[in-house]
């Protein structure tokens, strides 16, 4: 029977407190601007301009194909060294945040497209024609009139996709050493010879949160049901 001791967990709290407030922040930014990237895919997608639509189905597609931690290693062979170029920094900068959070963007991005456009879809044909009716241009009609409707319907799937990037996020570690909540926990479980305890307390945590965050988006749709 293995012999747990979690002695090693209140010492390493500031180390993984911070490895958290590292996994919510590629969370947070990465769901924001991938939600916004994502409705651009999503209404070129719609385009009646077909190159437009072609190009968009074409990022979608592929992204969606690909394993991420496949794109978190792409990116990581291949990011930091065009940031070096682009901004001159020296070689020696670590840049592995920024490129952790380039890669779940354009990842997420191709989901929540996906999520988008389906919202879309989901509003009436007559609100389009309406809008437009009114002397609206399509583009003024999809921001104002199509789009605040399709958010309201899609919000509980955009959550889940959320939930999603949070748990993924520990892939950051394993594929560029990005020591968010989950290589925190490593570090120190390697360091004190604590590894188990360590992992297990951070998959606890990561269970905690997304189950808290589950039942808060389902009552959420409950609610957006009625």
């Amino acid at each position: 029977m293995v012999d747990l001791d979690w002695s090693s967990i209140p010492p390493a709290a500031p180390l993984l407190w911070r490895g958290a407030r590292l996994t919510l922040e590629i969370t947070g930014v990465a769901l924001v601007a991938g939600i916004a990237l994502g409705t651009l895919l999503a209404v070129l997608r719609l385009s009646p301009v077909r190159p437009l639509g072609w190009l968009s189905a074409a990022y979608v597609n592929t992204f969606r194909t690909i394993p991420l931690v496949m794109v978190l290693l792409w990116f990581y062979l291949l990011v930091p060294s065009v940031l070096v170029r682009v901004f001159s920094l020296p070689r020696t900068a670590d840049v592995r945040f920024t490129t952790a959070v380039v890669s779940f963007v354009l990842f997420e991005a191709a989901y929540f497209a996906e999520i988008i456009r389906a919202g879309i879809q989901s509003v009436s044909g007559g609100q389009l024609a309406a809008a437009l009716a009114l002397g609206m241009r399509r583009g003024q009609a999809m921001r104002l009139v199509i789009l605040p409707q399709a958010f309201r319907n899609m919000i509980p799937l955009l959550l889940t996709q959320g939930i999603i990037l949070f748990q993924d996020t520990s892939l950051a570690y394993v594929t560029m050493s990005v020591l968010e909540f989950f290589g925190s926990g490593d570090t120190v479980g390697r360091r004190d010879g604590r590894q188990i305890e360590l992992i297990l307390f951070a998959g606890a945590c990561y269970f905690a949160l997304s189950f808290v965050a589950s039942r808060l988006v389902k009552r959420l749709q409950d609610r957006l049901a009625t």
